[in-house]
C-alpha cells in the first residue's frame, strides 16, 4: 500500500518513498538483494545482510570501502539481529552515510527483512526437520526395517538400497562465537559432503555424554575410497570456511546394509571422538580426519559404547575421572602426564623430554595419579586399568582439560626438596 503523498518526502534523514518501496518490492516478490537496496536507500546507509550461518546474502553498499567495512565490522558498523518470533534469522550490518537511522523506522526495516528471509526457508526447514528426524531414527535404532530405512531415505533424495557411510563431525572453538556456530558448521559440511556424494544428509546430534551436539552426515557411497573423500571434502571445507575452531572427524567403514548403519554411526563416533586425541599437524591445520579402521585397539570397545555406554563410564569414573577433575580444578596436566608417560613405555626421561617439563615434575604427577586413582603407574595392573581408562574416556568423548603446571612441586620443574634425580 502506498504511502500519503506528503510522507514521501524526505523527513529527519528518511526517504519515506524509499520506504514505500521496500514494501513495494517485498509485496513483488523481488528478491533479497532488490529489498535490501530499497532498504538502503530508506535508511540513507549502506547495508549488508548476512543469514544465520553468517553466509552473505545481499550487499547494498555506496562504495568498495563501504562494503569492505561492512564485512569487517568496521568502526561506525552496527550489527541488528533479524528476528521472526524467538528466532534469529539473520543479521543486518549498518553504515549510516549520516546519522543512525531512527529506531523505530530501523526496526520496521528490520521487520520486513527478517520475514522476507525467512520465507523461502519455509520448506526447506521442514525439509532439515525431516532429515534430522530421519538420521536419528536411523542412528538412535528407532527404525530397523531395511524396507523402511530405503523408503524414507528415498523420500529425501537418498538412494540406501546399496547402504551407505556415516561421517561424524566434532567441533571445538577457541575463540569466541555466537550461539549459531553449530548450525553454521552443520551447512559447511553438508555442502562438502553433497559436492562429493549427491543426496548426503546431515543433521545435529547427540553422543553418549556430547550434550552440545555433534554433526552427523549419511553419504551414499559404497567402498572405502569413496568415503574417505566424503571425510576429507568435509574436512577441507572447515579448515576453509570456519575460523575460530578445531575440528576432529571421523568416518565409518561402508555398510552395505541400510539395517547397518547404525553400526556405521558408532564407528565414525568413535572415530571422530579418537582423533580428538590426536591433534592436527604444524602446518596450521585445524582439522584431523580419522578413519574408524584406523582407530587400533579402541575399536575392540566401541562394542561396549554401542551397547552398554553407562558400564564404560563406570570404568571411566573408576580409574581416571578423579585425574579430569582434579586437572579442571587446578589447571594441572596429569591426563596429558600419564598419557605421554604410558605412550613412551613407562620411561620417565623420554616423558619429560617431550612434555619438556623436568623429570622431578613428572615423578610428582605421577605420584599424584596413584594417590587420587589408587593406581600405581609402576606396576603392570595399575598400568594397564589406567590405559584403558583413557581409552575409555576417548571412545566416550570426553575431553579433557588442559592448563599450565601450577601444581604443587612444579615450580621450576623440580619438587620441594629434590635436588637431584631418583
Amino acid at each position: 500500500m502506498a504511502l500519503p503523498a506528503r510522507d514521501s518526502a524526505s523527513h529527519a534523514g528518511i526517504d519515506f518513498g524509499a520506504l514505500d518501496a521496500i514494501t513495494a518490492a517485498v509485496e513483488a516478490g523481488a528478491g533479497l538483494p532488490e529489498v535490501v537496496r530499497a532498504a538502503a536507500a530508506a535508511l540513507d546507509s549502506s547495508l549488508v545482510l548476512i543469514d544465520r550461518s553468517s553466509a552473505v546474502l545481499a550487499v547494498a553498499a555506496r562504495s568498495s570501502a563501504d562494503e569492505r567495512a561492512l564485512m569487517e565490522e568496521a568502526a561506525g558498523v552496527s550489527t541488528h539481529e533479524l528476528r521472526v518470533g524467538d528466532e534469529v534469522v539473520g543479521r543486518l550490518r549498518l553504515r549510516g552515510r549520516s546519522a543512525e537511522p531512527p529506531a523505530t523506522v530501523l526496526r520496521l526495516v528490520c521487520t520486513l527483512i527478517a520475514s522476507e528471509v525467512e520465507r523461502p526457508r519455509a520448506p526447506e526447514r521442514a525439509s532439515e526437520a525431516a532429515q534430522a528426524a530421519f538420521l536419528r531414527a536411523v542412528i538412535h535404532r528407532e527404525v530397523t526395517d531395511r524396507r523402511d530405512i530405503v523408503a524414507r531415505g528415498a523420500e529425501l533424495g537418498i538412494d540406501l538400497q546399496p547402504g551407505g557411510a556415516i561421517v561424524v563431525v566434532r567441533a571445538h572453538h577457541f575463540a569466541p562465537t555466537d550461539d549459531h556456530w553449530r548450525s553454521r558448521v552443520l551447512a559447511v559440511a553438508e555442502r562438502a559432503a553433497r559436492a562429493v556424494a549427491p543426496g548426503s544428509l546431515a543433521a545435529v546430534d547427540d553422543g553418549p555424554v556430547d550434550n552440545a551436539g555433534h554433526v552427523v552426515v549419511l553419504a551414499p557411497v559404497h567402498d572405502e575410497p569413496s568415503v574417505r573423500r566424503v571425510g576429507e571434502a568435509i574436512a577441507r571445507e572447515l579448515q576453509a570456511g570456519t575460523a575460530g575452531f578445531t575440528f576432529a572427524v571421523g568416518h565409518s567403514r561402508p555398510a552395505g546394509d541400510a539395517v547397518d548403519l547404525y553400526r556405521a554411526a558408532n564407528e565414525a563416533l568413535l572415530a571422530a571422538n579418537v582423533a580428538e586425541a590426536h591433534p592436527a599437524g604444524e602446518g596450521g591445520e585445524s582439522v584431523t580426519v580419522l578413519a574408524f579402521d584406523a582407530t587400533g585397539a579402541y575399536r575392540l570397545l566401541l562394542p561396549a559404547m554401542s551397547e552398554d555406554p553407562a558400564e564404560l563410564q563406570r570404568f571411566y569414573a573408576e580409574t581416571v575421572e578423579p585425574l579430569t577433575v582434579y586437572d579442571e580444578q587446578y589447571a594441572t596436566d596429569l591426563v596429558q602426564t600419564l598419557e605421554t608417560f604410558l605412550d613412551c613405555d613407562g620411561n620417565v626421561a623420554q616423558t619429560a623430554a617431550r612434555l619438556y617439563t623436568h623429570r622431578h615434575t613428572i615423578r610428582y604427577r605421577l605420584e599424584r595419579v596413584r594417590d587420587l586413582c589408587g593406581l600405581d603407574v609402576s606396576s603392570t595392573d595399575g598400568r594397564e586399568r589406567l590405559g584403558l581408562g583413557l581409552k575409555a574416556m576417548r571412545v566416550l568423548g570426553i575431553v579433557p582439560p588442559h592448563g599450565p603446571a601450577t601444581e604443587q612441586g612444579a615450580e621450576s620443574g623440580r619438587v620441594p626438596g629434590a635436588d637431584q634425580d631418583r
